[in-house]
């Protein structure tokens, strides 16, 4: 079995609490307000303005350079909501799907798809293990809520499949996350982890980030839309200062 050691994250998850200043989360808010119906599940925010200065004011924070390459880029911004009209639970699972600009054909590359016109891979574990996902609550995902569990230290794993999976819950157990609205959520995609329907009542919307390497092997190369350093100084400079954005997003 893969050892890929992670010492900048070593249970695969660290919550962050109140990462969102109540002035920032009511922007995403009112921004995601002015999307069209059914934009929850979209997997192309980062093509949106204000997501891309959002993505640059993230990749200056101390909390992603830590845990991500020098050159990191953000590759991929998700809305997730859960509602009473909107609910379902999500098996255990890691995410291995990324987002490129266009098919290369390795041996190493695998399940290729097709999703909203752009082509995704299932990426080896050693680009999986470069990664690093952010989650930025905008309502609370306590478990009631439809919150996620996790397996923790299972990135180190690799790749698993469904029995791996399993012997690894069965072994480690499942620590749940309780979020409040505001709390940001960072977490590998090779983590394993599985999140119930909701049971309370409301919303729980999610803006779901993926950073990553800004060169990848074998051709491969990331979508347009990525935002990379230059933009996270230039987002900083507008915050005010790199130093006062590394705390919170304010």
């Amino acid at each position: 079995m893969p050892d890929l050691h992670d010492t900048t994250l070593p249970q695969g998850f660290r919550l962050h609490p109140r990462l969102l200043s109540p002035r920032r989360r009511e922007a995403l808010l009112a921004e995601l307000a002015s999307l069209p119906p059914g934009t929850a599940g979209q997997r192309d925010l980062l093509e949106q303005g204000w997501c891309r200065r959002l993505a640059g004011v993230l990749l200056a924070m101390p909390l992603l350079r830590d845990v991500l390459p020098a050159d990191a880029v953000a590759v991929q911004c998700t809305l997730f909501e859960k509602s009473p009209d909107r609910n379902w639970l999500v098996a255990l699972h890691q995410d291995l799907a990324l987002p490129v600009a266009a098919r290369v054909d390795h041996p190493q590359l695998t399940g290729w798809s097709v999703k909203a016109g752009r082509p995704f891979v299932l990426a080896p574990a050693s680009i999986l293990s470069q990664m690093v996902a952010l989650r930025l609550h905008l309502d609370d995902a306590r478990q009631v809520d439809g919150g996620l569990r996790f397996v923790p230290g299972s990135q180190t794993g690799g790749v698993l499949d469904d029995t791996a999976a399993r012997q690894w819950r069965d072994r480690v157990g499942e620590v749940p996350v309780e979020a409040v609205a505001g709390d940001g959520l960072l977490m590998r995609p090779l983590t394993l982890h599985a999140s119930s329907k909701a049971s309370a009542q409301g919303r729980r919307r999610v803006l779901h980030l993926l950073f990553g390497p800004r060169e990848l092997p074998w051709g491969l190369r990331w979508s347009p839309s990525a935002v990379g350093r230059r933009a996270a100084f230039q987002a900083a400079a507008c915050a005010g200062s790199s130093t006062r954005a590394a705390a919170r997003v304010t």
